[in-house]
């Protein structure tokens, strides 16, 4: 299928120009005009012809890029897209979902043939190969997440560098020296996503800062990986007495995987997660946690693109504060726990 890049590479342009030609939204030379249009009709390229004959008046969507990997929690996933669908109906939008992995051409399809009026992108990597592209865009642009260059686009997420600190501080304040990490899938970290590593760097800043041990595991979604993160985790050696669990998917195995290897919680080990609050709240034993907003997340989201349609541009950087709420889960470190020896490095395994 032509898409849309086809026709710049064709054309000697760049796909935002071939997007202004299309819509009309940006004044482009007679002659590149011309000549993009003679890589059209050469390569037999079909844009939406009837969103391009609205070009000038608004179509009352918003295009939602959501790449859907194997390792992304879904339900938690669909708890941002409900919020984003929700309060985009409120401003009488509705929602395009676009899930394709490469999914900035796709955006520049959308936008060139006018099928949308602004973008929300979800699961932003840190240096996200995406970012130029949307930069391009004429349009207003919202990232749920934060790269490390923001410059120019409007995000909205979860503080998750404060959350990993939190964590920490909240186990530490309890007496424990030794916390352990059951981090997200390792995939997550190679592609450098954005609320993994920061949440990462809290948790690693603030356990030296506290004078605090911590192990580091990433998990693949699995009981298999499950249990040999544990494995590894609860040598006798390392003397963890606080888990934290920054990975939905394996988190309903994690109560029973402990109570199988009679490991109690929270008499024997102080366990914390961050997940949506029913998540956490439903577990054999309810875990006190710090919540992901999601539907604050995506109402703000919304809001924020409502405002750049109004004119103004939201290019600010939105952080919610972490919010813990103690179900009972962590408690004053056990007192045979051996502390003489602890030291504060980081140690990982992946």
């Amino acid at each position: 299928m032509i898409t849309i890049k086809d026709v710049a590479q064709h054309a000697g342009v760049s796909v935002s120009t071939v997007s202004y030609v299309l819509s009309g939204k940006r004044p482009i030379s007679r002659a590149t005009s011309q000549r993009v249009r003679r890589s059209i009709s050469k390569l037999g390229f079909h844009p939406n012809a009837g969103a391009r004959a609205l070009a000038s008046s608004r179509t009352n969507v918003l295009a939602l890029v959501v790449p859907l990997r194997t390792d992304l929690n879904l339900p938690v996933i669909m708890q941002f897209v409900s919020s984003i669908v929700t309060t985009a109906r409120a401003h009488d939008y509705d929602v395009l979902l676009l899930t394709k992995e490469s999914s900035a051409d796709e955006v520049h399809r959308v936008i060139g043939s006018s099928m949308a009026d602004a973008v929300i992108v979800m699961d932003v990597e840190a240096r996200d190969p995406r970012i130029p592209a949307l930069r391009e865009l004429d349009v207003p642009v919202v990232l749920v997440g934060v790269p490390t260059d923001p410059d120019g686009l409007g995000c909205v997420d979860l503080d998750f560098t404060a959350s990993g600190a939190r964590t920490v501080a909240h186990l530490a304040d309890l007496g424990h020296r030794s916390l352990a990490l059951i981090g997200s899938p390792p995939a997550v970290y190679e592609r450098e996503t954005g609320y993994a590593t920061r949440f990462l760097s809290g948790f690693t800043d603030c356990a030296r800062q506290r004078g605090v041990t911590v192990h580091v595991h990433p998990c693949a979604p699995s009981y298999s990986a499950l249990s040999a993160c544990l494995d590894d985790l609860l040598r006798p050696e390392l003397a963890v007495t606080g888990l934290v669990v920054h990975n939905e998917a394996v988190l309903a195995d994690v109560v029973l995987e402990l109570r199988r290897r009679d490991r109690r919680v929270p008499e024997d080990i102080s366990v914390i997660a961050l997940c949506p609050d029913a998540i956490a709240a439903a577990q054999p034993v309810p875990l006190t946690s710090i919540a992901i907003p999601a539907e604050e997340v995506g109402s703000i989201a919304v809001e924020m693109l409502m405002r750049g349609l109004a004119g103004e541009q939201p290019s600010e950087v939105r952080l919610l504060a972490p919010q813990l709420i103690d179900r009972g889960s962590t408690v004053t470190a056990p007192r045979t726990a051996d502390r003489s020896t602890q030291t504060t490095p980081v140690s990982r395994s992946r």
